[in-house]
Order: C-alpha cells, then sequence, then structure tokens
C-alpha cells in the first residue's frame, strides 16, 4: 500500500470552524500514530458549506441535513480531497452514489451541555425565559417539557453563541458536550444534560470518515482507526432515524449503549412545537443494530396519533 507524503499529501477535507478543525486535527493524529506517519504526509482542506455561509435563517427553510456536508461531499467525488471529516449528527443516512462512510472514531460525551451565565440548569430558568437554540429536536424537547419559556432561533459556532448569550439575546442555549471537550471548553457547560432527562441528537459525539467507495488504498490506511463499539451504536441510531425520515426538520433523539453483549436503544419523537411527545425503547443483540433501530422506529410509528406528522 502506497502511504501517503510530503509530495503525495492525503487530502482531509472538513469544514472550517474551530470544532471541525478539531475533528479533521484527531483523524490526521490518529492516522499519524497509526501508520507512523508524519504530519506533513496530510493536508487540511477547508471547504465552506452552504449551512456556513447562511446563519440568518433557520436550517429547515435553507435544506435540512445537507447543508452541512453536500460541497465537502462534491470535492470527495470530484477527488479534490481524499477523506472528509463530518460530525455524524449532521450526516443523511444515504450516502451519494459511489460514497461510503464505514470509519467512525471513539465517541465523546454524548450529553447535551445546558449554558447560561445566570442559571445552572433547566430547572432553574425563571418562569418566560428566553432560550436559544437552532435545534429543532431541542426546541421540541424544551417546549414539551417547559412550555413557559420563550424558545428563539440561535444559530451560529461554538464562540458565536456564547457571544449571544453576552449581549443578552437569551438567557440559556445549548451545546454539545462532545463538542465542548474537543474544544477543550468543557467549563463552558453550566450543567450536562443526562440523556434520562433530555436524549440526545442521533449520533451525537461521534465522528465520521467518508470515503470514495472504489478507494481501496484509503479503506486500508482508515481501517485500523475504525471504533467498532461506535459503529454498533450508530448502526441502531442511524437506522432509527432512516425508517423515521429524519432530518433538521424532523425532532427525533436517541441513544444506544452497549450492554454486555448486548445495545440498548432508546428513542424519542416529537411534535415541533413539543405538545406530544412519543417514547420507547428496545434491547437486541450486538450484530443486529439496524434490525434493532428500524424496529423501535416502527413501533413509535404505530404508536403515534394519526396526524401525529402531518408537519411534514
Amino acid at each position: 500500500m502506497q502511504m501517503p507524503d510530503q509530495t503525495h499529501p492525503l487530502k482531509i477535507g472538513t469544514r472550517g470552524s474551530p470544532l471541525a478543525l478539531a475533528q479533521a486535527y484527531e483523524t490526521r493524529d490518529r492516522l499519524m500514530a497509526a501508520h507512523g506517519l508524519a504530519e506533513a504526509a496530510f493536508e487540511v482542506v477547508v471547504i465552506k458549506t452552504t449551512g456556513d455561509k447562511v446563519l440568518d435563517r433557520a436550517l429547515k427553510e435553507i435544506g435540512g441535513k445537507g447543508l452541512f456536508t453536500r460541497e465537502i461531499e462534491e470535492a470527495l467525488s470530484s477527488g479534490a480531497i481524499d477523506i472528509a471529516v463530518h460530525s455524524m449528527k449532521d450526516m443523511p443516512t444515504v450516502q451519494p452514489g459511489g460514497l461510503i462512510l464505514d470509519c467512525l472514531l471513539p465517541r465523546e460525551d454524548v450529553r447535551d451541555a445546558f449554558v447560561s451565565r445566570q442559571v445552572g440548569s433547566i430547572h432553574e430558568l425563571p418562569q418566560g425565559a428566553v432560550v436559544g437554540s437552532s435545534s429543532l429536536r431541542r426546541r421540541a424537547q424544551l417546549a414539551n417539557r417547559r412550555p413557559d419559556l420563550k424558545l428563539v432561533e440561535f444559530r451560529g459556532n461554538v464562540q458565536t453563541r456564547l457571544g449571544k448569550l453576552d449581549d443578552g439575546v437569551a438567557v440559556a442555549t445549548f451545546l454539545a458536550m462532545a463538542g465542548l471537550n474537543r474544544l477543550g471548553m468543557a467549563d463552558v457547560a453550566s450543567s450536562a444534560i443526562e440523556p434520562e432527562e433530555m436524549l440526545p441528537a442521533l449520533a451525537q459525539g461521534a465522528i465520521g470518515i467518508e470515503r470514495r467507495e472504489a478507494d481501496d488504498r484509503v479503506a486500508a490506511l482508515l481501517a485500523p482507526i475504525h471504533h467498532a463499539p461506535t459503529g454498533m451504536r450508530l448502526a441502531a441510531e442511524r437506522s432509527f432515524l432512516k425508517t423515521l425520515d429524519g432530518s433538521c426538520e424532523t425532532p427525533i433523539a436517541g441513544l444506544a449503549l452497549i450492554e454486555g453483549d448486548r445495545l440498548w436503544l432508546r428513542g424519542e419523537i416529537l411534535r415541533p412545537d413539543g405538545s406530544d411527545a412519543i417514547r420507547g425503547e428496545i434491547r437486541g443483540a450486538l450484530s443486529e443494530g439496524a434490525e434493532i433501530g428500524d424496529t423501535l422506529a416502527r413501533q413509535l410509528m404505530a404508536e403515534a396519533p394519526k396526524d401525529f406528522f402531518d408537519w411534514r
């Protein structure tokens, strides 16, 4: 197998936010360690996506999950980059033709972070407090639990959202603990929200590496850094999402955990206004992640009122 070197570096495509770059560097460093390669054998290529360019409108208004991946995948398909590093919670459940996502790094903390300059948790928020979030899932979950709160759109990277808090746009917001940890900013969180209180986004905390399906050299390079337990968990979560046809317009949450030789999946679907939520859980064999996710999704859809999905 021909290894990348300074003359022919492996080109790693990524978004340009501090978090996206941290994930790209983590991928590079794991590849360096796995193959004994120098930093010069890699080139990080920053690609601006539609989701990064349009910050004044809600994601559901401009196209859903593909907003953070489309331009990067086009560069991968064309050969401009060799691999693409993604936050898995941003990834559609189906890849474009010729591309495959079969390498996952060890998963970080899956929990949501509650962030406020004034209070320490959701329960401490005063009646009618303004809370900012760009996540339809978080907004629906919060409206379901605290219908008194006023929810406002809150987009941008970690630094932008913290600036909005400082400016008094909202009393609190949410981030992912995984992102804060990767940025060395865990102290920003006022508290971490346990999954028992609020299930996270499906695949939250996981980094995926996409490649061209026919590129056997890159497949061999990535194989040693794939984390199989994360792959098993995400097989269930992404199957659950796929069956529900989840997107940025769909409030869906879920989390798979490994218990010995078994997989435990919890899932939740909500109306966007938080007025109704349907939850369930299922257990099965580690090797049956896709079947487990599909089964739970169908169970929740069967329990939902006939008009539950009329907002789609």
